[in-house]
C-alpha cells in the first residue's frame, strides 16, 4: 500500500505565496507521474499540476501556469507544489496523487490516470 502525505497548505492574504508538500512511502511500488488537484465547494475536483517522475517534464492547468511550480525530490519521494501570487479563486482542498504507471485511454489531466490520494490540506486565499 501506497501512503501520500501533504503538508504546507494554510491561510495567506491574496498576492501572497504557500508551498504544499507531499512525501510518498510504502512498499513496493514505482512511480510514474504525481499530480496535484484541488476541490472546492460545489465543483468537481479539477487538475492543477503534474509531474513526471523519470523525466520531470512538467504539467499545467491555464490557471496557474506562470504563478504555481511543481517539483519533486526523487530520493525523498517527494513532491512540491510552489504557489505565487495567489488569488481568492486558488481556495480549495489540495489533493496530492501518484500514478504507477501510463494508462492507455487516459491522461495525467484526469484523476483516472491516478492510483492513489492524499488525505488533502486546505487553502484559503483571503482577498
Amino acid at each position: 500500500q501506497v501512503q501520500l502525505v501533504e503538508s504546507g497548505g494554510g491561510l495567506v492574504q491574496a498576492g501572497g505565496s504557500l508551498r504544499l508538500s507531499c512525501a510518498a512511502s510504502g512498499r513496493a511500488f514505482s512511480i510514474y507521474t504525481m499530480g496535484w488537484f484541488r476541490r472546492t465547494p460545489g465543483k468537481e475536483r479539477e487538475f492543477v499540476a503534474a509531474i513526471s517522475w523519470s523525466t520531470g517534464n512538467t504539467y499545467y492547468a491555464d490557471s496557474v501556469k506562470g504563478r504555481f511550480t511543481i517539483s519533486r525530490d526523487t530520493p525523498k519521494m517527494t513532491m512540491y507544489l510552489q504557489m505565487n501570487s495567489l488569488k481568492p479563486e486558488d481556495t480549495a482542498v489540495y489533493y496530492c496523487a501518484l500514478g504507477v504507471r501510463l494508462k492507455i485511454g487516459t491522461t495525467l489531466y484526469v484523476e483516472r490516470w491516478y492510483d492513489y490520494w492524499g488525505q488533502g490540506t486546505q487553502v484559503t486565499v483571503s482577498s
